[in-house]
């Protein structure tokens, strides 16, 4: 990208290498994803555990989310088919309200399950909570690996996509201990008259993980959607790059930023002196831009000049 456009035409930005690693990271999770959630569906059908419904509806917003992310990671290497003024930034959020959206209609369906359980208990089916215990055991294991594997990618090249990955695999792996262990209770408990309640008592606990999740999806994804302002601190950084430089141009028009993905794009409309040499106005635009940038992680900064 250059400063006399907004395009993005080509490869991702994040290099190569870097942008192989996340494609193989989130296509390995899809695939462990899709792979254990076949067998976690059955053993729902044979043992009619709402925990383990509640999770299979948990798994199925978590597979939409990591393949959006693994389309969002094709798109970008694949860069040439596709041009966007501001990158995949807006797809991205896009997506992500998305999977927000179907999370908080799945918790609706769950929450009402859960409370058709406990008007109506029935024990956990026997067959079901033997495939159920050592399945939901291996799902945690992996995706406990898939946690910090996907950590450590996001803090050698860090993007919103990986942050995401990481924190939805560290959910995803408490989830699964909190069905592990509603399922062992349930079968060892079986005997008492109130284990009945301990599956549908257990399945508000995955309820409340998708709470947070599709919380968390929706509130971080509105403002991109509708091109929030800066925060006030980046606003301040600004405001003093321009106010130690204030003898280098006449008037300031305002400020106008937008946040693509992981990018942030900000233009700073300037008036200068019509006697003023246009060399030293772009030596001062480039030492602007150069200073924010350095200042601002992830930023793409334009000093228009322009008259009132």
């Amino acid at each position: 990208m250059d400063g006399s456009g907004l395009a993005y035409c080509g490869g991702d930005a994040d290099g190569g290498e870097a942008a192989a690693t996340k494609q193989k990271t989130v296509a390995a999770s899809l695939g462990f994803d899709i792979l254990l959630w076949v067998p976690e569906i059955i053993a729902f059908v044979l043992s009619g555990s709402i925990t383990l419904f509640a999770d299979v509806m948990k798994c199925g917003n978590e597979i939409l989310a990591t393949f959006f992310a693994l389309l969002i990671l094709i798109r970008m290497r694949r860069g040439d088919r596709f041009c966007y003024d501001y990158g995949m930034g807006k797809f991205e959020t896009s997506t992500r309200f998305i999977t927000g959206a179907v999370m908080m209609v799945s918790i609706l369906i769950i929450t009402y399950s859960a409370l058709t359980r406990i008007y109506n208990p029935e024990p956990v089916g026997i067959e079901g909570a033997m495939i159920g215990i050592p399945l939901m055991l291996v799902t945690a294991i992996i995706d406990t690996y898939l946690w910090q594997k996907n950590y450590r990618v996001s803090l050698h090249d860090p993007s919103p996509i990986m942050e995401s990955q990481w924190r939805l695999r560290r959910a995803k792996a408490f989830a699964d201990v909190s069905v592990l262990l509603a399922l062992v209770l349930s079968f060892l408990l079986g005997h008492h008259a109130l284990s009945v309640y301990i599956d549908p008592a257990a399945s508000f606990i995955i309820i409340g993980f998708l709470i947070l999740a599709g919380y968390r999806e929706i509130s971080s994804s509105l403002p991109d959607i509708f091109d929030k302002t800066l925060c006030e601190e980046l606003q301040i950084v600004i405001l003093r790059h321009l106010a130690t430089s204030y003898d280098r141009y006449h008037e300031f028009h305002g400020v106008r930023s937008r946040r693509s993905g992981s990018r942030i794009y900000i233009e700073i409309f300037l008036g200068f002196d019509p006697d003023q040499k246009m060399g030293d106005v772009q030596d001062f635009i480039d030492s602007l831009k150069q200073s924010l940038e350095a200042e601002i992680p992830g930023s793409e900064v334009f000093v228009i000049p322009k008259r009132r």
